[in-house]
């Protein structure tokens, strides 16, 4: 089993993040921001990973640093989970609808950060969370995932929906580059073969 546990503590946050990327989609978040909790269901019951996540930050500030280092943990506990990557098929994708909003992620588990990340919500917020604040989780997760990570809102009205999209079609991503594909035989999907940098 592909599993991980990280603990990051800060100033600012202390969030442990624990994984297990061959699960079924059971998941525990507490992390004092309900919406991104919603979110972080997504990754769990659409890429069949098992995720628990619990963080306590300085909400009384802002949510800022608890999503930016949620982000960052669980980017790390993903690295971790996944070893060196042999044997996976590296790449995945998703196309995901909710009524009128469509997205779409493209993920290489490349050894290389890199992050395009085109979405233009159609509110500032959604209740009481900043939809800016999605850019920075997804940049910590990249960072320190290594991973290349393409997300596109294509169209959508209504931002809680786009945000639903994005994570459906991130967590249906990630769970296909993460398959084991038999033909590989084990090898490394890589001409280098290497996928760590």
């Amino acid at each position: 089993m592909r599993t991980a546990s990280v603990t990051r503590n800060t100033l600012e946050t202390q969030i442990t993040v624990t994984i297990n990327l061959d699960g079924h989609g059971c998941s525990h978040f507490d992390t004092g921001v309900p919406f991104l909790d919603h979110m972080m269901d997504q990754i769990a019951r659409h890429g069949l990973i098992d995720l628990d996540i619990v963080a306590k930050g300085d909400l009384h500030i802002d949510a800022h640093h608890t999503v930016e280092d949620i982000g960052i943990t669980l980017g790390q506990a993903f690295a971790k989970a996944i070893g060196d990557k042999k044997g996976i098929r590296r790449y995945g994708h998703a196309y995901v609808p909710l009524d009128e909003a469509l997205s779409r992620v493209v993920i290489d588990l490349s050894g290389r950060p890199g992050l395009v990340y085109n979405v233009d919500y159609t509110r500032a917020s959604i209740g009481q969370f900043d939809v800016d604040l999605f850019s920075e989780f997804f940049h910590g997760f990249v960072n320190h995932s290594m991973v290349t990570l393409h997300i596109d809102n294509l169209r959508g009205v209504n931002s809680h929906h786009q945000a639903e999209t994005i994570f459906k079609a991130f967590g249906r991503a990630l769970r296909m580059a993460c398959e084991v594909d038999e033909r590989m035989g084990g090898a490394t999907p890589s001409t280098k073969g290497t996928l760590t940098a």
